[in-house]
């Protein structure tokens, strides 16, 4: 699992460095050449995607996606541990719909070609949507598999809250 974490890391940083270079270079031709390239910001989109689901996996794993812990943070832990399941059950059914669904819109759209990019399909762009739920899904299930479901503050003890 670290190995297809740095995977999704090295992956959306490639990602955003690649826009970081291609972006100026659609301005430059734009305003310096007097012509504008047609590929930077398709390219940039296309980018974007991939950085967005591979990123999005990266963030799930350490922690760093968006979480609300206002709640959470003043029930007992038992009812804590429950949101906690609840939220990765939910995890689990929101994966499943990218991996299932996703992989039909690739099939869907496997032989529709993008005018900027004869060589790539639409399907191919789409990609990222299923391989993402599914290591996203990957994520959770470890997750799970470690107890890491919001896990008790320090200091609280069974049937108290934080506010206690």
């Amino acid at each position: 699992m670290d190995v297809l974490h740095k995977a999704c890391v090295f992956i959306s940083a490639s990602c955003l460095v690649t826009m970081t270079l291609i972006i100026p270079w659609g301005v430059f031709t734009r305003y310096v050449l007097g012509f504008g390239s047609s590929w930077p910001e398709p390219m940039a989109i296309l980018l974007m995607i991939v950085f967005t689901f591979f990123s999005a996996s990266a963030c799930y794993r350490d922690g760093l996606h968006i979480a609300v812990m206002a709640i959470p943070d003043m029930v007992s832990p038992a009812t804590r541990r429950a949101l906690g399941l609840v939220a990765e059950v939910s995890m689990v059914a929101i994966n499943l719909f990218m991996l299932i669904w996703g992989t039909e819109l690739v099939h869907t759209t496997w032989h529709q070609v993008i005018g900027e990019f004869p060589l790539v399909t639409a399907g191919i762009t789409y990609m990222p949507i299923p391989v993402g739920g599914s290591i996203t899904l990957l994520f959770v299930i470890e997750r799970l598999w470690k107890g890491e479901v919001f896990p008790t503050p320090a200091g609280a003890t069974l049937g108290s809250s934080v506010m206690d």
